[in-house]
């Protein structure tokens, strides 16, 4: 990717957040601050389904609502299909 993806990613990280979670079950996400961590809650408010925030491998946090791999380990971290649709394409 260009120079220009990189900017636009940065600030997006800047302004919602740096990292991401998501449920395991419906895939609702949402981005946070290493600093407000403790406020991302362990159940997904919309099923109640578990939100992974953190690989269960390594710890790491993870970038991007679309992950399916940890950046860092390579570890699964959930399904590449959700509702009968990949989450990410190749």
């Amino acid at each position: 990717m260009g120079k220009a993806s990189d900017w636009l990613r940065e600030e997006r990280r800047k302004v919602l957040g740096d990292w991401v979670a998501f449920c395991l079950q419906c895939g609702a996400a949402r981005r946070w601050f290493e600093q407000f961590e403790a406020e991302v809650p362990q159940e997904c408010p919309q099923c109640g389904g578990t939100m992974l925030r953190r690989c269960p491998s390594c710890n790491e946090p993870f970038s991007s609502i679309f992950a399916v791999n940890c950046e860092s380990c390579g570890q699964a971290l959930r399904e590449p299909h959700l509702f009968g649709t990949k989450i990410r394409r190749r």
